[in-house]
């Protein structure tokens, strides 16, 4: 490669020997990376809205027609476990069993049979509308690569496979994430493809898959994933110091849950069969929910902003109680098996622990305070610097915090580096 004229080494040329990549085969990837990625989006938006309204049957209009009060102790714990034991009979016996564990795979991993589908979208379904405190992250992924690598291969069969699964997990995220910046990030990190090939080359299919499946999820739907926070008023060099030890202080937390993982599953797993066990493991999320309020149950979305929005109401110890029953109950729920992913419930934890500062040190700049510990709890279980940054600046859409949440990121991910990822490896059967 050459210099460019601004002196950057640039990206534009290939390899020796590289496949030669030009404008219109670039172009033949628009159509299927539309397709894929709108395809990615309408999945998102169905189970979410079909996840939306069983919890809003069973959560808020099965109580007043039973004549139970919504908020009792006994009913909290009775539909966790409910949900519990539903998800663990379809794990148990549904086809393909739901897909493998959550906790023994990477958010993106290798196609589902189709056989396996049904189960794994009903398992997210029950994980959503149940109060579990997982996201939709694998699952989703997992639902649309498959269906983009089956019906892909079949409309185009000398497309290869990873072409198809590039475009559905682009198009998934964009979706979820609502922009096509949070794909990008990602999967530069992975550098999918033709490692000859240039970068943007290899990027522009996911690209516009990430696009339209971003544009689809905001025609559709209203996400909005930032928090009501006071405006950041400037950069203070303190600031910047403030914002590493929140970020360090998090990542700390989060590597205990990252350690506490492969050994709270081993523990759980001794329980052979899933309905029992994850029947069990709501219960016990149950007792939690009760502990922590109904702030604590579900993915967490929802909740971060609700707290936000009435962080008056709550007390330093409020929120240090919450943030501790959430990572509880994330524990619990993925070590389980319960069918989800981990990024939202962490961003949930981060955004306590960002409130709790403030309430504990009132002259910290709430944003700085929120994004900081987003970056730490974040880089510590996904081990995603991207995505860290990416999420904290989602919740507080600031720009002039970048360049304190980039220079805060490197000591928290000094702390993880080398560490365990928050995944367990799976023994070899017998």
């Amino acid at each position: 490669m050459r210099p460019s004229s601004g002196g950057v080494v640039a990206d534009a040329e290939p390899a020796a020997g590289a496949p030669t990549v030009t404008a219109g085969s670039l172009l033949r990837q628009v159509p299927p990376a539309i397709v894929v990625g709108v395809g990615s989006g309408l999945t998102l938006i169905g189970i979410s809205l079909l996840a939306g309204w069983l919890e809003g049957l069973i959560w808020d209009d099965l109580p007043p027609q039973l004549g139970v009060d919504p908020d009792a102790w006994w009913w909290t714990i009775l539909l966790l476990t409910c949900a519990g034991a539903l998800a663990g009979l379809v794990v148990w016996k549904a086809p393909g069993h739901a897909g493998p564990d959550p906790a023994t795979i990477e958010l993106v991993s290798a196609p589902l049979p189709l056989r396996a589908l049904p189960g794994l979208a009903a398992a997210l379904i029950i994980t959503l509308a149940g109060g579990i405190s997982l996201g939709p992250e694998n699952p989703i992924i997992g639902l649309n690569v498959a269906l983009a690598a089956v019906l892909g291969m079949r409309l185009l069969p000398k497309t290869p496979a990873p072409f198809w699964i590039g475009l559905a997990v682009a198009g998934t995220l964009g979706a979820m994430f609502g922009t096509p910046v949070g794909a990008a990030l990602l999967l530069s990190e992975t550098s999918p493809g033709d490692q000859r090939i240039p970068l943007w080359n290899r990027m522009f299919g996911p690209l516009v898959a990430a696009g339209a499946g971003a544009a689809t999820m905001f025609a559709l739907s209203d996400l909005d994933l930032a928090i009501p926070v006071p405006g950041y008023s400037g950069f203070h060099t303190g600031d910047l110091f403030i914002a590493m030890l929140i970020a360090s202080g998090a990542a700390v937390i989060g590597l205990v849950a990252v350690y506490a993982f492969p050994v709270l599953h081993d523990v759980l797993h001794r329980v052979s069969n899933p309905f029992v066990l994850l029947t069990g493991a709501g219960f016990v999320l149950g007792i939690l929910g009760v502990i922590g309020g109904r702030e604590s149950l579900f993915k967490g979305l929802d909740e971060m902003k609700d707290v936000s929005a009435h962080i008056g109401d709550y007390s330093a110890g409020h929120l240090a109680l919450l943030s501790g029953v959430k990572l509880l109950a994330l524990l619990v729920a993925a070590s389980a098996g319960f069918r989800g992913g981990r990024i939202f419930p962490a961003l949930f934890i981060g955004v306590m622990l960002g409130w709790l500062v403030v309430a504990v040190f009132p002259d910290v700049a709430p944003a700085v305070a929120i994004t900081a510990a987003c970056v730490g709890i974040l880089v510590a279980v996904t081990r995603n610097g991207w995505l860290a940054l990416f999420m904290a600046l989602t919740v507080v859409p600031d720009a002039d915090l970048l360049p304190i949440l980039v220079l805060a990121a490197l000591p928290a991910w000094l702390i993880v580096v080398g560490r365990p990822l928050m995944i367990v490896e799976e023994e070899p059967a017998a």
